[in-house]
C-alpha cells in the first residue's frame, strides 16, 4: 500500500504538525487521496460499482468502452486510495466500493467546505 494514500485523512480542525503550522507532508496525502477520485473514468468506475456493486475488471472495461490497461491503472489508483476493495474468487478479482472510505471523504469535503460559505 502506497504511504501516500494509506494515512487516514487529517481533519480541517486540526492542528497537524501540533504548534499549529501546517503539516504539508499530510496535506500532499490528502491531496493525493482528493485526486484518485477527481478523474471523470474513476468517477464512471465508482458509479458503476454503486450500480452494480461489485465487477471484474473485464466487465468493468467493457462496459466503459476503454483499454483492459487503462481501467486496470484506474483501478489501482482508486485501490491505492482505498476507494475500491477486491475479493478473489478463482480466477477472478472481483471489485467493490469501500463505501466507509467514500464516507470519510464526504464528511471531509463538507467540513472543508463548510467555512466557504461565509
Amino acid at each position: 500500500m502506497s504511504e501516500i494514500y494509506s494515512s487516514n485523512i487529517i481533519s480541517v480542525n486540526e492542528k497537524t504538525a501540533g504548534n499549529g503550522t501546517i503539516n504539508y507532508l499530510e496535506v500532499k496525502k490528502a491531496a493525493a487521496i482528493l485526486r484518485a477520485i477527481n478523474h471523470k473514468l474513476r468517477q464512471s468506475i465508482i458509479k458503476l460499482l454503486e450500480e452494480k456493486s461489485y465487477l471484474t475488471v473485464t466487465e468493468i472495461y467493457v462496459k466503459l468502452r476503454v483499454e483492459q490497461s487503462v481501467a486496470s491503472q484506474h483501478l489501482a489508483i482508486l485501490r491505492r486510495a482505498e476507494f475500491v476493495q477486491t475479493s478473489r474468487d478463482g480466477k477472478n478479482i472481483h471489485y467493490s466500493l469501500n463505501t466507509a472510505r467514500l464516507e470519510e471523504v464526504n464528511v471531509f469535503v463538507k467540513e472543508l467546505l463548510k467555512n466557504e460559505d461565509n
